[in-house]
């Protein structure tokens, strides 16, 4: 008999009657600023796990690294590859296999949310995104490298870590960093060919990895979505305008709230979280329009 374990913002994992698989359930739920919304997106889950499971098929087929999935067992549920999974820093011995990385990796393309609003703050210089000047840096400009980081998995926010610290809370030897790397630079060079023909411009993302046997770096987790990546339309912006194609919609309803102000002062002060409120049945309709809308953009297949 199945049973859950693990229940993440908008996703499950539960066990299956093989120890060596696992399936994912994509819930409705909605997240942003690592807070569940007390609002359901009808047919998210189906938009992102049959989304996920388009690029990781490509990537399969492209030949670009192994990948944890087996079979889509549902529109919104996936059989995957089981890895074991250890929460302590610096744990994970330097030989071992079949172990999930505690690491995100985020590539950034274009200077969008959370990137622009740390250059903005100061957190971000010109010369660490590629540029020799903060004149050349506005919202939305085209980074002249992919500018990749690496984020904490298990703590309770994300935390952006220096190369040494990334190394020693996931104990990879530096070569395999380097590969990984490599490797979502290759997955996002797929994924702005495929979407390109579409009309869209893959502006950033999030992937990450588990290592199988012989350490080899294994895809894992969702990628691709409107979820985990961010979205334009190529044509608004040849005109100078931005328009958002991903959760990032959702995520500017709460900032022009007021309540991402109040979260920011309860985290800083280490107080009591203010709840998030609902979405408005407005904000929740366009929501789940945009996601089955962009999931035949992604994916040029009908939802």
């Amino acid at each position: 008999m199945s049973e859950m374990l693990y229940h993440g913002k908008v996703k499950q994992v539960w066990s299956t009657d093989d120890p060596d698989l696992i399936e994912f359930r994509y819930t409705d739920q909605i997240s942003v600023f690592d807070q569940i919304i007390p609002s359901l997106i009808p047919r998210k889950g189906e938009s992102l796990n049959r989304t996920s499971c388009h690029w990781f098929d490509l990537v399969n087929k492209r030949g670009i690294c192994d990948t944890h999935v087996i079979r889509m067992s549902a529109p919104d549920r996936l059989i995957a590859r089981r890895f074991d999974v250890v929460r302590e820093p610096g744990a994970i011995d330097k030989s071992r296999e079949n172990v999930f990385v505690p690491l995100e990796v985020i590539c950034r393309h274009y200077l969008a949310g959370t990137a622009w609003r740390r250059f903005k703050r100061g957190d971000l210089s010109p010369e660490q995104l590629g540029f020799e000047n903060s004149s050349q840096v506005h919202e939305g400009v085209k980074l002249p490298e992919p500018f990749l980081e690496v984020s904490t998995k298990f703590e309770a926010f994300d935390r952006n870590l220096e190369r040494e610290e990334a190394l020693e809370i996931s104990n990879l030897h530096p070569e395999e960093l380097d590969d990984i790397l490599r490797i979502v630079l290759e997955i996002d060079n797929l994924i702005q060919e495929e979407v390109g023909k579409r009309g869209l411009i893959h502006v950033d993302g999030k992937k990450e990895f588990a290592l199988g046997p012989g350490r080899v770096p294994v895809l894992v987790d969702s990628f691709g979505t409107l979820d985990e990546d961010r979205w334009w339309d190529s044509e608004a912006l040849e005109e100078g305008q931005i328009v958002q194609l991903s959760k990032e919609a959702v995520r500017q309803h709460y900032i022009s709230t007021g309540h991402h102000a109040e979260l920011k002062v309860a985290r800083d002060a280490g107080s009591d979280e203010p709840p998030i409120p609902p979405l408005p049945q407005s904000v929740i309709d366009e929501t789940a329009v945009l996601y089955a809308s962009m999931f035949e953009r992604l994916t040029g297949q009908t939802f």
